[in-house]
């Protein structure tokens, strides 16, 4: 059985979400996810909208998904070792360094680990950031909306 895990902060759900857990879920035999935590994903990109409760919540329906994880606070490799997966799949977008996350498998003696960068997938509003920018845009259209 190939354990494969991904990982992201999944705030508000969209197909580059959904087309990264569907790729990374063809690399195995079980797909576990690692959603960031609210005050992690805040300092490496933003303070999410959804909630980590609910992001756990969502991502944890979606089919494709076997198990889901809220992440830990401070060391990322701690899931790790608890999950012990043969491979990580990395997004395209996430600012993760192969190289650093490799030495630093390595070092816990976890090298049997592959990191597999998965290739972009190609749609409009495929970051959550083009999407509020988009509904951002927009908002003008709906100021009458109650």
């Amino acid at each position: 059985m190939v354990r494969v895990m991904a990982t992201g902060v999944f705030d508000i759900l969209h197909l580059g979400h959904l087309h990264f857990l569907e790729e990374a879920r063809k690399l195995g035999d079980e797909l576990v996810v690692v959603v960031a935590t609210d005050k992690t994903a805040e300092r490496g990109k933003h303070l999410p909208i959804i909630t980590q409760e609910m992001r756990v919540e969502l991502v944890g329906a979606l089919e494709v998904v076997d198990k889901v994880y809220l992440g830990h606070e401070g060391d990322p490799f701690r899931i790790v070792e608890e999950l012990r997966p043969d491979i990580i799949a990395l997004g395209f977008d996430q600012f993760h360094d192969e190289v650093r996350i490799k030495a630093e498998l390595r070092k816990r003696g976890l090298d049997h680990i592959k990191v597999v960068r998965l290739p972009k997938f190609d749609h409009d509003l495929n970051g959550t950031r083009k999407i509020i920018k988009k509904i951002l845009e927009g908002s003008s259209r709906f100021r009458t909306i109650k």
